[in-house]
C-alpha cells in the first residue's frame, strides 16, 4: 500500500474537484439540506465547515439560509480554497487551516465561538480523532452543534474489490465518533441518511482514475488501471445505480458548564 499524502492528493485534484464530486444535479442540494436540517441552522448562526474543500456544501447552505454572516470554510489546502473564488463570495470566508489548527486554537477565528460546525467526510483524515474533536467541541457556544458526516464502516459503491476491502480497513467506526463527542462533553447520537446515485459508468470510471476519493490515492497507477478493468467486467451497464449511505453523528453542547468536557 502506498503511503497516503492527503494534502498532496487534494492539491492535485483541486481544479477538477467539483466535477468529480457532483454526481448529478440533485446531490449537492440534497446533502446540503440534510446538513442544514441536522444542525438546525438559522440565519444568525456562526458556522464553520471544517474540511470544506472547494466550499461545495457551504455555498449551497449559505444560499438557502440567507445567512447574516459568512460561513467559515476551513481547509488545509490553499488550492482547494482558491476554487471558492477570487475574491470569495461574501457568504463564504476561506481560512487556510487544518482541523487541528482550529481545535488547538493555533489560529484566531472571526467568531469567538461557533453555533454550528460540520465535518463532511474528513474525520477519517484526523490522526487523533478524539483529541481533535474534543478541541472542536470546546469552540462551541452554549447550545452549539457539531455534526460529523461520514461513510459507514462498509459501503456499496461499485469499486473494485481491493478498494472496498481497504476502505473497511481504514474507515473509522461511527460508534467511536459518538463516543469521542460524548467524552468531549456533548450529547451525541447517530442517525443515517441515504441517497440513490445514478451515474454514467464511463464518468464514474474516470472519477476513479482521477482518484476522486482519497482512499484511491493509496493505490499505484497500475493497481488503479487493474481495478478499472475489474469494474468494467463487473458492471457492463451504462448507468451505475447504487446507494450513498451516510452516518450523521450530531453532538450538542447543552450548558455552559459542559465546556470542559467529560463522560456522558
Amino acid at each position: 500500500m502506498e503511503r497516503r499524502d492527503v494534502r498532496g492528493h487534494y492539491e492535485e485534484l483541486a481544479a477538477e474537484y467539483d466535477e468529480h464530486w457532483v454526481y448529478g444535479p440533485d446531490y449537492i442540494p440534497w446533502m446540503s439540506a440534510r446538513i442544514a436540517e441536522a444542525l438546525r441552522l438559522t440565519a444568525t448562526d456562526r458556522i464553520a465547515d471544517i474540511g470544506s474543500g472547494t466550499g461545495l456544501f457551504a455555498r449551497e447552505v449559505a444560499a438557502s439560509l440567507k445567512l447574516r454572516q459568512p460561513i467559515l470554510c476551513v481547509d488545509p489546502s490553499e488550492a482547494m480554497l482558491r476554487q471558492i473564488g477570487t475574491p470569495p463570495p461574501p457568504a463564504l470566508h476561506p481560512i487556510v487551516a487544518s482541523a487541528e489548527d482550529i481545535a488547538e486554537e493555533r489560529i484566531s477565528l472571526p467568531y469567538e465561538q461557533l453555533d454550528a460546525m460540520w465535518l463532511k467526510e474528513s474525520v477519517h483524515h484526523l490522526p487523533d480523532q478524539a483529541r481533535t474533536l474534543h478541541g472542536l467541541a470546546a469552540r462551541l457556544a452554549p447550545g452549539g452543534r457539531l455534526l460529523v458526516v461520514m461513510l459507514p464502516a462498509a459501503i456499496q459503491y461499485p469499486l473494485f474489490e481491493a478498494a472496498l476491502a481497504r476502505f473497511e480497513e481504514l474507515q473509522p467506526d461511527p460508534a467511536d465518533i459518538v463516543s469521542h463527542l460524548r467524552a468531549a462533553g456533548l450529547e451525541a447520537g447517530l442517525t443515517h441518511v441515504e441517497h440513490e446515485l445514478r451515474i454514467d459508468r464511463d464518468k464514474y470510471l474516470a472519477m476513479v482514475q482521477a482518484r476522486y476519493m482519497s482512499l484511491l490515492s493509496t493505490f499505484s497507477d497500475s493497481e488503479i488501471e487493474k481495478g478499472i478493468e475489474e469494474m468494467r467486467a463487473a458492471h457492463p451497464e451504462p448507468v451505475l445505480v447504487f446507494p450513498d449511505r451516510f452516518a450523521f453523528i450530531l453532538g450538542e453542547r447543552t450548558a455552559v458548564g459542559d465546556r470542559q468536557g467529560g463522560d456522558a
